[in-house]
């Protein structure tokens, strides 16, 4: 479709006709967006790279410009918004020649993504508010398949700029984080309709609607945050422990038996070998990978451990796994969440089904091998994904959905099929990889996302923070926040009953966006078609 048949709205006047400076601007617009994300939580910034977005679209020559436009878009995007991955290639010395790839080469992979969605969108576009619609539905999509594809990464969808709100998050109860993303980019693109023409009753209508949008979604989310409090868990007291424990040297096999006292230290508050700092406590909760051993082949460090839990208290601990046969060479090695009692006896295990690539597991390992790279987290072979999800069963507890580290981040495969309906999510993660940055507050507010979504209370146990537990709101009942070391009690909210969202089926959700780009584009030609036919009729009269 040429830019004549487009109808194109700026006609340059607004933005350069040159490629270079358009991308620098798609760029710089992708990049302030950031400032959306957690922890700066600017939702209104998100309106500079979506009303952009409708202005390069506007003026594209061709499908190319439209394609490159969003992919300059997205990566200013996600530079700015992932930048603190390459801190965990400072780890580990043997990694810190691929910071360049973590920093910048992932964001140039996602932003393709973007690209794709200003394609499709390039292809269907027409004047008008319908316009809105269709970038809402292009790059919907392309954010969907950003959640899914090659095991998917999900983190940061532009939805979140609406979801790192606990009172704008709220809206998630009906809609999900998938329908979050749509709403999002429908409404921040809105402002860029004030281009469309001197005099238009656009300049005046947009900002009103733009205004009444948000202002329904903080109404709406308002009246959630104000319910009265969640009714508790009878004879439940929940004890979360936030080690901070850096991942140099100093977490390894040989100091053992420093870590486990820095454990029992705050476990107790300061009152180990004391057990009358654990009076009442009836689960204790450790975040993800706590132990640099085995904890099911040490019985000394488990009979340690059972040593300051009462009578009746479990342990919830991340930790590795091993599995039979013995023969090192060929075991397989799980990332999992363990129970223990307090005769040190493991109870329940549940195993992480959705591992991260690099960082657990070397995708096309052979080719990888054979240059000399391996996964972040050492393990031979690496770790093997959970045949199945599955929900845990823990004395004295509600049924847990088990997330360990980033498979909070992912919507559609947070409940196992089938399964009853759980009482509360269980989620135990190690985010010292990214040190104080960005990183674990993005990490937790998705987290929350998911206890809004689902009507589920939250709790999570991380090792330099975000611990917290949530009811199914996402309220905080009690919270550690970053970088802090130390303890905290609670007291664990009963469910919600099932929101809107937890009722609708995945295909239907993701489906959504798909019959919306397909009636768009029987829109458009039919619009045109029309279009067509008129001119013919008035010519030949």
């Amino acid at each position: 479709m040429n830019v004549s048949a487009r109808m194109r709205i700026s006609e340059g006047e607004i933005l350069p006709a040159s490629a270079i400076p358009r991308y620098a601007l798609a760029c710089f617009s992708g990049a302030f967006g950031a400032l959306a994300m957690a922890p700066i939580n600017l939702f209104i910034a998100m309106t500079v790279p979506m009303a952009m977005a409708v202005l390069l679209l506007d003026s594209a020559p061709s499908a190319k410009n439209a394609a490159w436009s969003g992919w300059w878009l997205g990566f200013g995007y996600f530079v700015a918004g992932l930048w603190w991955l390459g801190m965990a290639f400072f780890v580990e010395p043997d990694f810190i020649w691929a910071a360049p790839f973590g920093i910048f080469g992932l964001p140039a992979l996602l932003a393709g993504f973007f690209a794709a969605g200003f394609w499709v969108a390039f292809s269907l576009w027409r004047p008008g508010f319908v316009r809105i619609l269709i970038l809402a539905g292009a790059l919907g999509v392309a954010e969907w398949l950003r959640g899914t594809v090659l095991t998917g990464f999900p983190w940061n969808s532009l939805g979140m700029a609406l979801g790192n709100t606990l009172v704008l998050a709220q809206t998630a109860a009906f809609i999900g984080m998938n329908g979050l993303t749509f709403l999002a980019i429908a409404l921040f693109a809105m402002p860029a309709l004030v281009f469309d023409g001197a005099g238009s009753i656009r300049r005046f209508g947009v900002p009103v609607v733009y205004i009444g949008v948000l202002a329904s979604l903080y109404g709406y989310g308002s009246w959630r945050v104000h319910m009265p409090d969640s009714p508790t868990v009878a004879g439940v007291k929940l004890r979360l422990m936030q080690p901070d424990m850096p991942l140099d040297d100093r977490f390894s096999r040989s100091h053992a038996g420093d870590i486990l006292h820095h454990y029992f230290e705050l476990s107790t508050q300061g009152s180990y070998p004391s057990l009358s700092g654990m009076e009442g406590v009836t689960h204790l909760v450790w975040p993800e990978t706590s132990f640099p051993f085995l904890l099911d082949a040490e019985p000394r460090a488990r009979s340690e451990i059972a040593h300051i839990l009462s009578t009746g208290s479990l342990l919830i601990a991340g930790a590795v796994r091993a599995e039979d046969p013995p023969d090192e060479d060929n075991r397989l090695y799980y990332n999992a969440i363990q129970t223990m009692n307090a005769d040190g006896q493991i109870l329940e295990t549940a195993d992480k089904a959705h591992l991260v690539p690099f960082g657990e597991y070397l995708p096309f390992s052979g080719l990888l091998s054979a240059l000399g790279l391996r996964q972040f987290v050492h393990a031979p072979g690496g770790f093997t994904p959970a045949s199945r999800r599955q929900l845990m069963h823990i004395p004295g507890l509600p049924a847990a959905v088990p997330l360990i580290c980033y498979e909070a981040i992912f919507p559609s495969e947070l409940l196992p099929d089938g399964a009853e309906r759980p009482g509360f999510l269980l989620n135990v993660t190690n985010d010292a990889w990214f040190g104080i940055s960005p990183g674990p507050s993005q990490h937790f507010a998705q987290a929350r996302l998911r206890a809004i979504e689902h009507g589920l209370p939250l709790v999570r146990a991380a090792n330099n923070g975000i611990s917290a537990i949530l009811d199914g709101y996402g309220r905080q009942i009690a919270l550690l926040p970053l970088g802090a070391t130390g303890v905290i009690d609670g007291v664990l909210p009963q469910a919600l009953s099932p929101t809107f969202y937890a009722g609708l089926p995945t295909i239907p959700i993701s489906g959504f966006f798909y019959a919306l780009l397909i009636s768009m584009f029987y829109m458009t030609k039919r619009q045109l078609t029309l279009t067509s036919e008129s001119r013919i009729y008035t010519t030949a009269n």
